[in-house]
């Protein structure tokens, strides 16, 4: 069973975690952007450090929470862990395949949803899913599973059929879901992919994830910095603040210190602000990850 881990200058994460078999490794990872010359007449930028020491693990069929704000480093990992972006130190592991040395293999496993998603939005959801599905090699069943697909997302056959350009952003979110969905990867990653859903969209979506973790024996690693949203549909959480992870465990575990100090009921608002000194409320800065 996992334990609250928090962060110390001299105290590295242990990589604990209660499932049997491990899916992701995430040892000592560090990143930083910057530091090099843009042109022989400008000067270099000051260099930005995105991860330092970032370590955890995620248990097979887990659904595992990166909660933190704006520019904390979330999207930071979810690119390495893609093999979009290379660490700078450090190793991470996908069922046992290096993200650095293994990368073909690791793409493989993986599917990935983010805030920008790409389509042909000219063309339909239908069209946009049936293009994707060939290139993962589906055949002649993937229509039927997309149109089903998409319903359980709310978005009927009629609607699959429109361009995608007539679609609002949050419908165009579900779209991306489905597309990562489809591909059944035994690991996916979710950057935030409820943003801009409406009340009754998010928990569709959360339904969906839940049901794909337990059909189809998926690991699920989502960011976010909805703390509703992580507290109801993850295993476990790790906050993330400036590159670091600064506590992990479950979200009861989370709340037990401000339990120690004479919190009846805190709140995960609470627990994230008590660790960070930060609220996520009013976090509409630009995305700096």
């Amino acid at each position: 069973m996992a334990q609250l881990l928090v962060e110390s200058e001299t105290t590295r994460f242990p990589v604990a975690t209660p499932a049997s078999e491990t899916a992701v490794v995430v040892d000592q990872i560090c990143k930083q952007f910057g530091g090099v010359l843009r042109w022989p007449w400008q000067p270099a930028r000051e260099p930005v450090r995105a991860l330092t020491d970032i370590s955890f693990t995620i248990g097979k069929g887990e659904i595992f929470g990166l909660l933190g704000g704006n520019g904390s480093g979330k999207s930071t990992i979810i690119r390495i862990l893609s093999t979009l972006i290379l660490p700078d130190a450090g190793r991470a592991t996908v069922f046992g395949h290096d993200v650095v040395r293994d990368d073909r293999a690791v793409k493989y496993l993986i599917n990935r949803v983010s805030v920008e998603a790409s389509f042909f939005k000219k063309l339909s959801p239908l069209e946009n899913l049936l293009y994707a599905c060939r290139l993962y090699g589906r055949g002649g069943e993937a229509r039927r599973d997309i149109l089903r697909t998409l319903d359980l997302l709310g978005i009927t056959e009629a609607q699959a059929k429109r361009p995608l350009e007539t679609m609002s952003r949050g419908m165009q979110q579900k779209v991306a879901i489905a597309r990562a969905l489809l591909t059944a990867p035994v690991l996916l990653l979710l950057d935030e992919p409820t943003t801009g859903l409406d009340p009754r969209s998010k928990q569709e979506v959360q339904h969906f994830v839940r049901a794909v973790r337990d059909s189809h024996d998926a690991t699920v690693l989502l960011c976010t910095h909805d703390m509703e949203e992580a507290e109801a549909l993850t295993d476990r959480i790790a906050v993330v603040d400036q590159g670091r992870v600064v506590a992990l465990g479950t979200s009861e575990q989370l709340k037990t210190r401000l339990r120690q100090e004479g919190h009846d009921h805190p709140t995960m608002e609470e627990v994230f602000m008590d660790l960070t000194g930060k609220s996520l409320v009013n976090d509409t800065e630009p995305r700096k990850e």
